[in-house]
């Protein structure tokens, strides 16, 4: 079964030796996120919610690519 790596510029670039996805078949692995604002790279303010809104929005990029 062929692998696919998928990467997203509208999500935070991976910090390590990963992928921000991975596509197996007709299976998608997305990798954990952090709520890292991609065009700053900082840590977004706003607490657990504001946080969560930026992690759904970095699953949502990855997931659109």
């Amino acid at each position: 079964m062929s692998k696919t790596v998928i990467s997203s510029p509208d999500a935070p670039a991976a910090i390590g030796p990963y992928s921000q996805a991975i596509r197996s078949g007709e299976t998608l692995y997305l990798s954990g996120q952090i709520a890292l604002d991609p065009a700053t790279g900082q840590l977004v303010d706003g607490g657990v919610a504001g946080q969560t809104e930026q992690v759904l929005k970095n699953l949502r990029a990855v997931l659109a690519t």
